[in-house]
């Protein structure tokens, strides 16, 4: 297979062109690995074409249903690292292995908390089941209640907690056993308090070093993963690290790739939608009657293009203008609107996810009409650190007599603003002990009772997650996935990003002509016609409106 010729070289790493400055919308994703809200919030940055679902666990086990944090993560691991992973989606404007690289970083600290609380609860909770049990049915029952929308519920919730802990304490003074079994009931009642109190202080512990890693990424910190897992020594017996270290190495060449996917009314996948599209077609014939143009392909004329495109940053005047684009030429297959799965090319003119360039070059000049692959030339700028993705696409066709040179946009939004919220400290407003008209703000520990006891409930079954998913739910992400379209938002109401969609567009589109025309003309062409299109074409450009062009009203 073609994808599994990827490793890490030895050496240092040349940056890809355009790679930089793209922080933004990755540490955003990131962040979601290490947040502590409920698993429902991911459901916020759902849009029109993507839909992430939260599959409910057993009924009476709400005791283990999952943050987002440990949902995201879990999901995001098991969705881009499996051994029989679905192709991926390319993240434009976003680095998707730093992002699996933190929900391997946010496990990892999560099962070096686990593993201690497991400990506690084999001597505290295993120990003394019986005891264990009465308080873990006590607060799932007041759980339960909680979720009522009823004051009355939430009380009575706690006051039958309150009522069984006062009575576990007058037992205790005197029971009906003497001996080794009124130790034995005593430590069954107390065992499970001690266990919870040792058990807090390690869950606050974690959950500030996961909160300040969370906040980190949103303030540029440069927090970085900690992953030694995927670092092999070189000692024997180390294949879940190899096999680690190859699939992230897989996963950023798979990010890499020059094959796209066209899926009708959404877009490309990863570039976002068709919002512009002009269209420059006339008839060919030759510059002097009674001679012949001069045979060239499609290819020629893409290949000045590029040429061209490639001195797009360079003005005549020093007014900034466009940063340095990334310029790629493009396979593009069709799918289906609907389509849950994607097929990456394969064979001899596939070489490790990238199609070969004499692959390209035959596409460009045969693939024109009914079924296949078409090409694509791409001028991408990824801008605000990522948080905007602006891609025009140019291709050209020649049926019969006319040449047909298309210049479409696409533009991909920030992320959904769920994933740019730092944390927030608990607190409440509490009355003042004398002056009671007056109110102050209490901070709350981070990690409260319900959240204990969850967590050491949780512990002994991490080691094997398909168990707790079963028992406490999980996050099922959109498809076809990738870590950044699935959650991007509207950039259409934001004015500058709006602004820099549209502002890209002229440019580009008088730059795509005048190498057509150069071409046509160097072959013997009449580019007269074409010049006078190219006039109409310029002026329509000349204020550009974002129209849903793939939604044929027909």
């Amino acid at each position: 297979m073609a994808d599994d010729g990827f490793d890490f070289r030895p050496g240092a790493q040349v940056p890809l062109q355009g790679a930089g400055g793209q922080t933004a919308a990755t540490h955003a994703l990131a962040s979601a690995a290490y947040r502590d809200s409920p698993v429902d919030d991911i459901l916020k940055a759902n849009n029109e074409h993507y839909e992430s679902t939260v599959k409910a666990g057993r009924a009476w086990a709400t005791v283990f249903k999952p943050n987002l944090g440990e949902a995201f993560s879990r999901a995001v691991e098991a969705r881009m690292l499996g051994a029989a992973r679905k192709p991926l989606i390319q993240s434009f404007g976003a680095d998707p292995q730093t992002v699996v690289e933190h929900c391997l970083a946010a496990s990892r600290i999560r099962k070096e908390r686990d593993s201690r609380l497991r400990l506690i609860t084999l001597l505290f909770g295993v120990l003394f089941l019986p005891g264990m049990l009465l308080w873990l049915g006590l607060f799932q029952i007041r759980k339960m209640l909680a979720k009522n929308e009823s004051r009355h519920a939430s009380w009575i919730g706690t006051a039958v907690l309150v009522g069984v802990a006062l009575a576990a304490l007058v037992l205790m003074f005197r029971l009906p056993y003497t001996g080794f079994w009124a130790y034995y009931l005593r430590g069954m009642i107390i065992a499970p308090a001690v266990g919870w109190f040792l058990a807090r202080r390690i869950c606050e512990s974690t959950a500030v070093d996961l909160r300040a890693r969370w906040d980190g990424l949103l303030s540029g910190g440069g927090v970085g993963a900690k992953i030694p897992e995927a670092v092999p020594s070189g000692k024997p017996g180390e294949k879940a690290a190899e096999d680690l270290r190859h699939q992230l190495a897989k996963l950023t060449a798979e990010d890499r790739s020059n094959s796209v996917f066209y899926a009708g009314p959404k877009g490309i996948l990863g570039m976002g939608t068709r919002w512009g599209s002009w269209q420059l077609a006339e008839e060919l014939v030759p510059q002097t009657e009674g001679t012949e143009i001069h045979p060239f392909r499609s290819w020629d004329v893409i290949r000045a293009i590029h040429d061209q495109l490639r001195l797009i940053e360079r003005g005549p005047l020093h007014t900034g203008g466009f940063p340095t684009p990334e310029i790629k030429h493009w396979v593009v297959a069709p799918v289906g609107e609907g389509a849950k799965e994607v097929a990456r090319p394969a064979g001899d003119n596939v070489d490790g996810f990238q199609v070969k360039p004499h692959e390209i070059t035959r596409i460009c000049n045969e693939q024109q009409f009914s079924a296949g692959n078409r090409h694509y030339l791409g001028i991408q700028w990824p801008l605000w650190d990522g948080q905007l993705v602006i891609t025009m696409m140019v291709t050209v066709t020649v049926l019969y007599q006319t040449l047909r040179v298309e210049v479409t946009g696409h533009a991909l939004g920030p992320v959904h603003g769920l994933f740019t919220s730092k944390s927030e400290p608990k607190k409440i407003e509490v009355s003042k002990t004398l002056r009671f008209w007056e109110t102050t703000e209490r901070m709350l520990p981070v990690c409260d009772t319900s959240e204990v006891v969850r967590l050491m409930v949780r512990a002994p079954l991490t080691w094997y997650p398909p168990v707790l998913e079963w028992l406490g739910g999980k996050l099922i992400l959109p498809e076809p996935f990738g870590a950044r379209h699935v959650w991007a938002g509207s950039m259409w109401r934001h004015r500058f990003m709006a602004d820099d969609a549209m502002r890209a567009a002229t440019p580009v589109l008088r730059v795509v002509h005048a190498a057509a025309m150069r071409v046509l003309k160097e072959n013997g062409c009449d580019i007269e016609r074409f010049n006078n299109r190219s006039m109409i074409v310029s002026g329509m450009v000349q204020e550009p409106g974002p129209r849903k062009v793939d939604v044929y009203d027909a």
